[in-house]
Order: C-alpha cells, then sequence, then structure tokens
C-alpha cells in the first residue's frame, strides 16, 4: 500500500463527505422550518454510518444537531 496515496484519497473522500453532508444537512433543515416541520429552536439527534465493503467497516456516529 502507498501510505502517501492512501493518505491524500482518505483525506479528499473526508473532505467531500464534510462539505456534502453539511450542505444536504442545511438545507433539509431550511426547507423543514419553511414547511413548519421545525420551528428552529429544536436539537436534532442525527446519525451517520460510515461503511467501506472491502475492508469490512460499519462506524456508526450518533450527535445531536442544535438549531438555536
Amino acid at each position: 500500500m502507498n501510505e502517501d496515496n492512501f493518505n491524500g484519497s482518505l483525506r479528499k473522500f473526508l473532505k467531500t463527505v464534510g462539505v456534502g453532508s453539511q450542505r444536504e444537512i442545511e438545507k433539509a433543515v431550511r426547507e423543514a422550518i419553511e414547511n413548519g416541520k421545525l420551528k428552529g429552536n429544536e436539537k436534532l439527534p442525527a446519525k451517520m454510518t460510515l461503511t467501506i465493503a472491502g475492508a469490512d467497516l460499519s462506524y456508526v456516529i450518533d450527535g445531536t444537531i442544535e438549531l438555536e
């Protein structure tokens, strides 16, 4: 395994995950507020699951997103 290539590829993937996830969460929350499903002062439970089939990885992260 080429450590430099692996590290660079991993960082690129994680950056894409971070930026894309933030964009989708912001969009969903704004739409839910506009549609009256949320008031804008909630604490939203959130879960992210990372899977990598070839490495038999399934990693779950639980957290909370606070709107106020």
